[in-house]
């Protein structure tokens, strides 16, 4: 079955459960409709310009195929996340002796960072082995595989291994950083420099919980959600503004701040 195929099942299935909607099934329906016009516009990116990463930190970037999780399009692009790329480009300069990235993927970070950060060493985290195995095949692809080394489920007791070395932790875990996130517990996070993103659409008051946790610890740069502006391709040119809007799209339910926070 293909994917529009699968779309409209979905929708007519929707539509003889319930044949009035109401706000909460037309939203979950638009979400729907938007993912299959954002994997079209996917698909042809790849057809047109390959599965490498256009612009941004991560420019050359490859990928084997479309990520195990969440959207494709702006990271091909090179816009995913771009009011993090000054941040990213200003600690890429710095002398770290470790990245460790929990939440890995497929490794648009762990093997980005791999590739403009040469004789770090990158620890990368994720729970799913489909993300596991797209991270160590996008790390092969990429020439980084002997620097890359992935693992499955990371504990707090596991931070330990980074005292005494200058780390960058990034953290992307779907709220599971209200748990590790945790100097109080884990000792080793206060010498960390950390960016993290805050699922306070899961969990309100998630990113406000996590500054004070390190406030006397760390300087803080907190950072939201903007509006790319991101060139497009000349075949996206001629599309509708609804095509661009959905092509840079990253699929956000709620906010998800983010967090820089270095040790003082």
């Amino acid at each position: 079955m293909t994917l529009t195929q699968t779309v409209d099942r979905l929708l007519r299935q929707a539509l003889e459960k319930s044949p009035e909607l109401g706000n909460q099934e037309l939203e979950n329906l638009l979400r729907l409709l938007a993912k299959w016009r954002h994997t079209l516009i996917t698909n042809t990116l790849i057809a047109q310009q390959g599965n490498v990463v256009q612009a941004g930190p991560f420019a050359g970037l490859r990928f084997t195929g479309q990520t195990s999780e969440g959207c494709t399009a702006p990271r091909l692009l090179g816009c995913y996340e771009h009011e993090l790329h000054p941040h990213i480009e200003r600690l890429i300069a710095q002398p770290f002796d470790a990245l460790l990235n929990i939440g890995c993927a497929d490794g648009y970070y762990a093997v980005g960072l791999a590739m403009r950060m040469s004789g770090v060493p990158v620890f990368a985290h994720d729970l799913n082995p489909r993300a596991q195995t797209g991270c160590r095949e996008v790390a092969a692809l990429n020439g980084v595989a002997e620097r890359v080394q992935v693992g499955g489920l990371f504990e707090g007791v596991d931070f330990t291994a980074y005292a005494g070395r200058k780390t960058w932790l990034i953290m992307d875990i779907e709220g599971g950083e209200r748990e590790l996130l945790n100097p109080a517990a884990y000792p080793t996070l206060r010498e960390m420099t950390v960016l993290v993103e805050c699922h306070d659409c899961f969990i309100p008051g998630m990113r406000d919980e996590i500054v004070r946790r390190f406030a006397l610890s760390h300087t803080i740069t907190r950072i939201d959600h903007t509006l790319s502006a991101t060139p497009m391709p000349a075949w996206m040119q001629s599309l509708g503004h609804l095509d661009h809007l959905l092509g840079t799209w990253e699929w956000r339910m709620g906010p998800t701040p983010w967090l820089v926070m270095e040790p003082l």
